[in-house]
């Protein structure tokens, strides 16, 4: 049993892993045509944290390698409902798989990811090694053990996520204020019915306040509700994760135009620029692809319903502009909204405008197939990285 949940778990691993590269199979090769020289300067940066550390006083160190620890582990985390799904789980907990198997089979799913990782991280530091800087040459030892620790970590970190995944929810202790539990007496349809038209006569405003009435009476506030109910929330629910998926995205365009505009000599700021542009596009192409799956899967439900859907879905393809919003906001607020220091005022608002027309190009031409998407994206972030590079020039 042992041996054969093993090897159900790496082959169930890598049936994830080929089915998610078949899904980016459409998008590998215009990322490579336009980022195939940033991805070898990401390639080239991704030990970088690390070895660094090994030159900074020990809250620095600490900082730099739990961040890197916690990148190494991140692949893990974010695939973990595609390495381990849910089906998976509720079929095997019945099994009898001791605790030993389950915790070697996680660690050598968790391996499938971090060792082509580790790859990735022994090429950058033979990089860093080749170069050999004068602030890497005293510490060149420890910079080299700390980036094997951090992948050490990763990997037990990743182990642990997926683990934890397997395990059952804690019951929740039944409250103190609990009802006592009594006989269950059945009512007869006319005491149902009396009861119905008691609660009607004494209470009639009771039913205007359900969703559909509301709908009438308020129209915009029932969009909103119904925005929430069939948009916000079914995005964080269950093995949902574009509610993650769109949070990490926001979180990474903010940083790496704070990153940009902070201009650290460490990494050049033209990087940081590509990175502000590929996950402001993303962040919209990703919510807007979301939104028209779910209104797919909506329409032949809310076909039927007393209420105009038109409205709620021209609702829901309008909100998905709002976090690209924020972050043009935030580029604003950083750059238009304070003194040069350096960087250009003109090449900035130039950067802003083009950024507000891809955003708006992305949402309004839906009828576009998969290539000519893919194609606006990437060209998009092409351009936006043009012209950031000109931002400190």
């Amino acid at each position: 049993m042992k041996h054969s949940y093993l090897h159900f778990r790496l082959r169930l691993a890598r049936h994830a892993l080929l089915q998610f590269a078949r899904s980016f199979q459409s998008s590998l090769e215009y990322i490579l045509l336009g980022f195939g020289t940033v991805l070898v300067g990401l390639l080239a940066m991704i030990a970088l944290p690390g070895m660094f550390a090994a030159t900074q006083p020990w809250p620095e160190a600490l900082g730099l390698f739990a961040g890197q620890t916690l990148l190494g582990s991140l692949p893990v985390w974010l695939l973990r409902k595609r390495l381990h799904p849910a089906a998976v789980l509720a079929w095997s907990r019945p099994l009898p798989v001791s605790p030993r198997s389950k915790w070697a089979a996680d660690a050598a799913v968790a391996g499938m990811i971090v060792g082509p990782l580790s790859v990735a991280y022994a090429i950058s530091a033979a990089i860093w090694l080749y170069q050999w800087p004068d602030w890497l040459r005293p510490v060149a030892a420890q910079a080299v053990a700390l980036t094997v620790a951090s992948l050490l970590l990763a990997w037990l970190l990743s182990t642990l996520t997926l683990a934890h995944r397997a395990h059952l929810p804690a019951a929740r202790k039944p409250a103190s204020r609990r009802p006592a539990p009594s006989t269950y007496v059945p009512a007869t349809a006319a005491r149902r019915a009396a009861g119905v038209a008691a609660i009607a006569s004494a209470a009639p405003s009771a039913a205007a306040t359900t969703p559909l009435r509301a709908a009438a009476s308020r129209p915009h506030l029932a969009l909103a509700y119904y925005w929430k109910q069939l948009f916000w929330l079914p995005f964080w629910r269950a093995e949902n994760v574009i509610g993650v998926q769109q949070t990490l995205l926001l979180a990474g365009a903010l940083g790496s135009i704070a990153v940009w505009l902070w201009h650290p000599p460490v990494v050049p700021p033209a990087l940081w620029g590509a990175c502000a542009a590929l996950f402001t596009m993303l962040l919209t192409d990703r919510g807007d692809k979301a939104v028209s799956e779910q209104i797919t899967l909506l329409r032949p439900i809310a076909a039927q319903w007393p209420m105009h859907t038109t409205h709620l879905y021209r609702l829901a393809i309008g909100f998905t502009l709002l976090p690209g919003l924020c972050v043009l906001g935030w580029f604003t607020l950083l750059t238009l909204g304070r003194a040069a220091a350096g960087y250009s005022h003109t090449v900035a608002a130039v950067w802003l405008c083009f950024a507000a027309i891809a955003q708006l190009a992305v949402v309004a031409l839906r009828r576009l197939s998969v290539r000519g998407r893919v194609g606006l994206v990437i060209g998009a972030i092409v351009i936006l990285t043009a012209i950031g590079s000109e931002l400190w020039n």
